[in-house]
């Protein structure tokens, strides 16, 4: 998907995602990710969004969802005259990474799968979080996937921040949802990831598909995602078809929410 960079010349807020690399402290260990905004778009940096909001005098939008509307790339300051954009701290993946932090999910000894992984952020954390006690036998097993331009970038983040320990635990590979899934393990994962990869319904069918043949009962799917639209209530009431789905989190401050999912049985699997 190519999406078009914000000129930061225009809107310089967003310079930080130009920037070659980000920094955080998951873990106990200092990570530096590489992001590649010029030649992989939004899909490559950690993103920090902007919200649209009316200044005194503004026109009338005339697409209602652009009044506090979140935008993820495509548009400058320019495509909004007499409205401001406001950064939102903290990316949906920082909090999922937060969240993870907490505890409230078991790491150690277990299989992970980070769908649309972007920098890589989530699965590098769950793999940390997951390191256990002797790191060959209890640690997590963490793949990490993202459509096939981003496999470079994710797995020199992978080399970079993952100790040299660990590396064997963490596999970083090609997923296009909906397709090829047969190179993956029908119901072999115990835990999938996803971070704001709930945003375009065009998507929606080969994600649901994606979470069907790579979950079973026992699998936990944690969804991190900013409910934008109508259409992100309706991708949630597409997963409560398949899954058992509850909110366990939410930042008010950065509007995030964290969704739990569990497949439920069908009347076929009864």
């Amino acid at each position: 998907m190519a999406l078009v960079p914000y000129d930061e010349n225009v809107l310089p807020a967003l310079s930080k995602i130009h920037s070659s690399s980000a920094e955080f402290h998951f873990a106990s260990h200092r990570l530096r990710l590489a992001q590649d905004w010029n030649r992989l778009g939004v899909a490559a940096v950690v993103w920090d969004a902007v919200r649209v909001y009316p200044s005194q005098g503004a026109p009338t939008l005339a697409r209602e969802e652009r009044r506090g509307e979140e935008r993820r790339g495509g548009d400058s300051a320019a495509d909004y005259p007499g409205y401001s954009l406001t950064p939102l701290e903290g990316s949906t993946a920082v909090v999922l990474c937060m969240y993870l932090e907490l505890g409230h999910v078991d790491l150690k000894e277990r299989t992970a799968v980070e769908l649309g992984a972007g920098t890589g952020l989530v699965g590098i954390v769950a793999a940390l979080l997951g390191r256990g006690t002797n790191t060959s036998v209890d640690r997590a097993h963490v793949t990490i996937t993202d459509r096939e331009p981003a496999l470079d970038f994710l797995s020199a983040n992978v080399r970079e921040n993952v100790p040299a320990d660990l590396q064997g635990a963490v596999q970083v590979s090609e997923l296009t949802w909906g397709e090829g899934l047969e190179r993956y393990p029908s119901g072999g994962y115990d835990l999938i990831l996803g971070a704001d990869i709930v945003y375009l319904e065009e998507t929606f069918p080969a994600l649901l598909q994606t979470l069907e043949h790579l979950s079973s009962e026992k699998t936990v799917v944690l969804l991190s995602c900013r409910i934008r639209y109508e259409r992100d209530e309706r991708f949630l009431d597409m997963l409560r078809n398949l899954f058992s789905v509850q909110e366990v989190h939410y930042d008010k401050q950065r509007d995030i929410h964290v969704y739990r999912a569990v497949r439920v049985k069908t009347k076929a699997e009864l």
